[in-house]
């Protein structure tokens, strides 16, 4: 198994890591953003990866929802 990365200066400097994303919404994509504890981009991005149907599912709730923020779905981690 591989070791992850150590978080970059900059990284530390930011603390906790967000990921985008992207769905669909008719003819449209919405964006998304997941807020999560990581402190490195890649390990944020391997949980978005891990748990996609999870995250997916709270992006299209949301979304159903009508709780847009400035035009972007906002979602913290699990």
């Amino acid at each position: 198994m591989r070791k992850l990365p150590q978080p970059t200066e900059q990284e530390l400097r930011e603390g906790p890591q967000a990921v985008s994303f992207q769905i669909a919404n008719g003819n449209a994509r919405q964006i998304c953003i997941l807020q999560t504890n990581f402190p490195t981009k890649v390990q944020a991005q391997r949980y978005l990866l891990a748990s996609w149907p999870t995250v997916e599912k709270m992006a299209r709730d949301a979304l159903a929802r009508g709780t847009v923020e400035d035009g972007q779905i906002k979602l913290m981690m699990l």
